[in-house]
């Protein structure tokens, strides 16, 4: 189960970032999904080892697991160290590439990067980097030459919104930039409380299986017993 929800998580990152990919240049802000799949992964491989090696009461099966375990923990620390660094360099990046997405945005023939800023226009409820003025020096605003910003910046619950500069009441108020940084933020805190929650489910199953070592090593009898010998 701890598995199958860590990669979940870090698929659910994957999704996410490629809304908002054409505004950070840096592909290492996803290292730390990529980890986390992988270690989701190899998490349903150690819960089956840990499982037979509890069934069988094998004392080598068992010291494998804690082993293992203990590096995957070890892994998801990395995860949580990682997470944080590139959080801090999200701004710096979306700050370094916005305003070269927005000055290549082409409203009557969009491409991929034009279509993620209707996207993220519409999603996050925002227009421009900073604000809506933003659009007068791009060179789609001058070259439309109609005083009008994308559809996208239009409000939601107005139907009849043309994007006019004329009528800014009309449009999102908000810059996209702070809220795109604020997204991405977010997502990565997402993969460091999933690699907390479960770095501590894995300390519980280390010192779960090191107790049944120590009962097992210290407990003649059991021994006896298992291997189908008596015990006076």
């Amino acid at each position: 189960a701890a598995a199958g929800i860590l990669c979940y998580v870090g698929a659910y990152v994957f999704i996410t970032y490629d809304d908002y990919d054409h505004f950070f240049e840096d592909v290492y802000t996803l290292i730390p999904a990529v980890i986390i799949i992988a270690v989701g992964t190899l998490l349903f491989i150690i819960g089956l080892i840990g499982c037979c090696a509890t069934i069988r009461e094998s004392r080598c099966g068992l010291a494998t697991f804690v082993i293992i375990l203990l590096l995957v923990f070890i892994t998801e620390v990395v995860v949580v160290v990682l997470g944080y660094i590139y959080r801090a360099k999200v701004e710096d990046e979306v700050d370094h590439s916005i305003r070269k997405v927005y000055d290549g945005y082409n409203g009557t023939n969009p491409d991929a990067a034009s279509r993620a800023i209707d996207y993220v226009q519409r999603q996050l409820r925002c227009c421009g980097i900073h604000n809506y003025s933003d659009w007068e020096n791009t060179v789609w605003f001058k070259q439309t030459k109609n005083n009008s910003v994308p559809l996208s910046c239009c409000k939601a619950a107005l139907s009849n919104c043309t994007g006019s500069l004329t009528h800014p009441m009309d449009l999102y108020s908000e810059g996209c930039e702070a809220l795109v940084v604020k997204k991405l933020q977010e997502i990565m805190m997402y993969v460091i409380w999933a690699a907390l929650a479960f770095a501590a489910i894995q300390l519980l199953g280390m010192l779960c299986a090191c107790i049944v070592l120590c009962r097992r090593s210290r407990d003649p009898a059991y021994e006896l017993l298992i291997t189908g010998g008596t015990y006076a």
